[in-house]
């Protein structure tokens, strides 16, 4: 099974390293001890807190068959006649979209504004750091 390191763990969960020691210390997320000595959190333990976290943070929502949900907050818009470019930046992930003008007007969609963006995909592809 995999560990990561405290501060891979924090970058990985976006938050700081003095959080996770936190959590680690109240038991909110266990760890070990790795090869040189130093804490390291399992794989599978940091990935059932990081769904944790992330349902506490989902807004509610009427149902939807979409599974890829991820809040942030927008970042900037640029409009022209008809359409309009949206980025949300959601944790470290800043993300594209690209809608007509009348809905991101309808929206009110401007810098600042707590939004959803909600992926639905046939493809998804997965790698794996080299």
């Amino acid at each position: 099974m995999p560990e990561f390191s405290v501060a891979t763990a924090a970058r990985l969960l976006d938050v700081s390293d003095d959080t996770v020691r936190r959590w680690i210390d109240a038991g909110k997320l266990s760890a070990g001890v790795d090869g040189s000595g130093r804490r390291a959190v399992d794989g599978a333990e940091l990935a059932r807190l990081a769904q944790t976290l992330a349902a506490d943070a989902a807004p509610d929502t009427d149902r939807a068959s979409a599974r890829n949900r991820f809040v942030g907050i927008v970042t900037d818009v640029r409009r022209d006649a008809v359409m309009a470019q949206v980025q949300i930046q959601c944790g470290p992930h800043r993300l594209v979209s690209l809608m007509s003008r009348d809905a991101a007007d309808e929206l009110g969609l401007e810098p600042g504004v707590l939004a959803s963006a909600v992926i639905k995909a046939t493809q998804v592809v997965v790698e794996l750091p080299s």
